[in-house]
């Protein structure tokens, strides 16, 4: 009940949140700003990726998609990013915020599961697969048929 009930807290949150941004069009705002920056897209987008990195660290997959996908989507499709790609991107920088500390949600379904084993241990044991996804960010971004090719 407590999960269900903080889920629920999050989804009516980010409903008002969403009514809000549609009354004051800030997204479009922002989405106009953004795209008349004089910077590259590419920078942009690895902005964009931070921000999901570190977001990562620190939320749950459903609040930081509602509460970023408001703005974001729109400065993506401004600068003329796929969205379908952008989505299979998004989805890879979501499975890296659940590997990496502090929230780290999958490290501590394997901490509950082996009890035996310390923290310290599951958190180093993730690195290679964190180095992975950065591989597979690079790849995607470089070579961003891999995420369309069944499309």
């Amino acid at each position: 009940m407590k999960i269900t009930g903080m889920i629920f807290l999050i989804v009516i949150g980010t409903m008002i949140f969403g009514y809000f941004l549609a009354i004051t069009n800030v997204p479009a705002k922002v989405s106009v700003f953004v795209g008349s920056l004089d910077v590259s897209r590419i920078y942009i987008l690895l902005g964009i990726l931070l921000l999901y990195a570190i977001l990562g660290c620190l939320m749950d997959i459903v609040a930081m998609v509602l509460l970023t996908m408001p703005f974001i989507f729109p400065i993506v499709t401004t600068l003329r990013y796929d969205p379908i790609w952008f989505g299979v991107v998004m989805v890879v920088m979501m499975e890296m915020g659940l590997i990496t500390p502090p929230v780290g949600l999958n490290v501590y379904v394997i901490s509950g599961m082996a009890k035996d084993v310390p923290m310290y241990t599951i958190f180093k044991g993730i690195l290679p697969f964190l180095l992975a996804i950065l591989v597979m960010i690079a790849l995607l971004i470089l070579f961003p048929e891999i995420a369309l090719i069944l499309v």
